[in-house]
């Protein structure tokens, strides 16, 4: 799929909505607001990226890992794979927003690891106003399926790299910092996880300093909440490696977070760069799997966790 100048323009407004929501805001200001989030919504959703015009005779399964409509997965497959190592993408958007094939998504990264007999996967799950708990549970219930399910496609469950942009950023962490949430939904530990500019990675830090309204709509007031979904506060013995890439172009300092948590993981013993970019919050999602040095350290990392 092509994505065009309007459609990027389109993500970036949501972006906007998501990112930069004030920290309170008048009732009437709130309602205008909650109409905008659900014009986006309707937006978020792109036609289907056909991947044979990336790969020919590459394939794209839809397929559902729970009964919710909302629990579903595209799967993109390289002609004849056999064993292949596995790539599960879980979009940003707030927790509110996003779709799996929302412009930036997949599109770049099925360009770049799809030739490289990669099988990609982009994953869905119920938004808010599930609890971003129960989100957790999606992804974790995802990923378990599609460890389960791999063999079906010619992939190799036991090589799978988790990567989640921003909301779903977040999520990857939480689940990389503490495995058993994957394990709980039949699935097993993964080999690594690619972290892409999320800015709550330490949830307690966040919502003890300002910030914006979309974090109270995701964590609530419950500082015990906060905990339970706070990826820094969940970090477990047996957490997975994670890369972090972070925007240097954020003004809420993602990359502090990032380098923050990386030091607990390090701790630990736990693989964990820092990749900081001179790139915007989306085009560190959109982005990648562009020619670069970016798109190569990153690769790098899936390359030598996947060994």
């Amino acid at each position: 799929m092509k994505i065009t100048a309007g459609s990027f323009r389109i993500i970036s407004l949501i972006s906007l909505a998501i990112l930069c929501a004030s920290l309170s805001a008048p009732a009437d200001a709130q309602t205008l607001r909650d109409r905008f989030i659900d014009r986006m919504k309707a937006k978020s959703v792109q036609p289907e990226t056909d991947p044979a015009t990336i790969l020919p005779g590459a394939r794209r399964l839809t397929l559902s890992y729970g009964a919710d409509a909302a629990q579903a997965l595209d799967v993109f497959m390289p002609p004849h794979a056999q064993g292949a190592p596995i790539l599960v993408m879980v979009h940003g958007g707030g927790w509110r927003l996003g779709d799996k094939t929302s412009p930036g998504v997949i599109d770049n990264k099925l360009k770049f690891w799809l030739p490289k007999g990669y099988i990609l996967v982009s994953v869905n799950y119920r938004l808010l106003p599930t609890p971003v708990s129960e989100q957790a549970k999606d992804v974790a219930a995802a990923v378990a399926y599609v460890e389960n399910h791999a063999a079906a496609w010619g992939g190799n469950g036991d090589k799978l790299i988790l990567m989640g942009h921003s909301a779903g950023a977040h999520l990857a962490a939480l689940l990389s910092a503490d495995p058993s949430r994957v394990t709980a939904s039949g699935g097993h530990a993964w080999r690594g996880t690619v972290v892409l500019d999320s800015a709550a990675l330490d949830v307690a830090s966040v919502m003890n300093k300002r910030h914006a309204k979309l974090y109270d709509d995701a964590f609530g007031k419950d500082p015990a909440y906060w905990a339970s979904v706070s990826p820094a506060a969940q970090l477990k013995p047996d957490a997975v490696p994670m890369q972090l890439v972070c925007s240097l172009k954020r003004p809420d300092d993602s990359c502090g977070q990032s380098n923050a948590f990386a030091a607990k993981l390090q701790a630990i013993g736990q693989d964990a760069p820092v990749v900081p970019q001179e790139l915007t919050h989306m085009q560190i999602n959109h982005d990648l799997g562009l020619p670069g040095a970016y798109t190569d350290a990153v690769d790098a990392f899936i390359a030598a966790h996947l060994r």
